[in-house]
């Protein structure tokens, strides 16, 4: 008897799974995926060995701020992070928050410039530009007639010029796993002239184009390509201006955001480790756009990692910052250096780091 049970329920199972794929095989995917071979990750040895230094830092705001995904420091102190709400907030020096100014959008990169507006990449609205007052100027929504779908990343020169990325030119942020999953390279990499208006795209064919870091000099500038776990770097000056080669590829994790201290040193955030099942499915397009089907709730989660790494400016990683439990930090998508801290955003935490660091 209890043989013919079981034989049963297995029976409902195949059933089930049998009717499930007929459903999902009428319906149309989302996705047009393609085949990725991701390179094989490195050992979590030297520099990635696993540590607990970022359980060490202050949590501020906790419960009470929301997917602070990047973070800006003015010369008072104050921290500024937008939110999913499309408002950039701020952060005071006595724990107090504050709305700055609304976007409308979900304002994600931002950096002040040198006249101390705050530039914005906001992925629904565009580049844009917030004087001290909270009033915002749009600078750019599209580049050679292609309108931008996820404004995500951006550094500001010396002489005003932004750098910045649209991540991806056909999905929108609240579809960046899309993204992930076709493994096409709709990203794109571009420059703002303030004094003229004008957007030129410098790199184009980037898989969810990310971060974006000037040199300490300003002789190039780095922007993550977090699909493909590399870092591109894009000479500024020198014989090799206007061309572009790899700075670091095959990375422990999802690079995201990338910023400068200005002392030669560049702050790497990972948003997690790799994940071995994902870079399996890579190899098998039709799964992927089954998989494209179903809820993203179905889908597996990212391991609750803190990750952020040290490089310098020929692409070593020099340290790491860890917190392999991701109760403290995790999910980081930037890290900022100001004042001898580092600042840490995170695209789905209530809460935004702040870790004392030395020289």
């Amino acid at each position: 008897m209890f043989k013919k049970i079981v034989l049963a329920a297995v029976g409902i199972v195949i059933l089930s799974a049998a009717v499930i794929l007929i459903v999902l095989s009428t319906i149309e995917s989302p996705i047009d995926p393609v085949a990725y071979e991701a390179p094989e990750k490195p050992e979590m040895t030297g520099a990635l060995e696993p540590n607990d230094l970022l359980q060490k830092a202050e949590l501020l705001a906790q419960g009470k701020v929301n997917s602070p995904e990047e973070v800006a420091v003015d010369k008072n102190g104050r921290i500024y992070f937008g939110t999913p709400e499309g408002k950039i907030s701020r952060l005071l020096p006595d724990g107090v928050i504050e709305t700055f100014t609304t976007t409308g959008g979900r304002p994600l990169g931002m950096k002040f410039d040198p006249k101390g507006n705050l530039i914005v990449a906001d992925a629904g609205k565009g580049l844009l530009s917030v004087d001290p007052k909270g009033s915002i100027m749009i600078l750019a929504t599209s580049a050679d007639g292609v309108p931008f779908k996820c404004t995500d990343a951006l550094d500001v020169a010396k002489d005003g010029t932004i750098y910045f990325t649209d991540a991806s030119d056909k999905f929108p942020l609240k579809d960046y796993l899309f993204d992930m999953l076709e493994a096409r390279p709709h990203g794109r990499f571009m420059r703002y002239d303030p004094a003229t208006g004008t957007v030129t795209v410098l790199l184009r064919g980037l898989n969810f184009a990310n971060g974006v870091a000037l040199s300490q000099n300003e002789d190039f500038v780095l922007v993550n390509e977090t699909y493909k776990y590399r870092i591109h770097r894009f000479w500024l000056t020198g014989r090799k201006a206007g061309t572009s080669d790899i700075f670091i590829e095959n990375l422990p994790g999802f690079p995201d955001n990338i910023s400068s201290n200005g002392k030669g040193k560049f702050w790497l955030a990972l948003f997690t480790v790799r994940n071995d099942m994902l870079d399996t499915l890579h190899k098998y397009p039709k799964i992927k756009s089954l998989l494209s089907k179903l809820p993203a709730s179905l889908w597996s989660k990212s391991k609750r990692y803190g990750f952020v790494a040290a490089l310098d400016e020929r692409g070593n990683i020099t340290e790491t910052l860890q917190d392999p439990s991701g109760r403290n930090l995790f999910d980081i998508t930037s890290a900022q250096e100001y004042d001898g801290y580092l600042y840490l955003g995170s695209l789905h935490a209530d809460r935004i780091g702040k870790l004392k660091i030395g020289e």
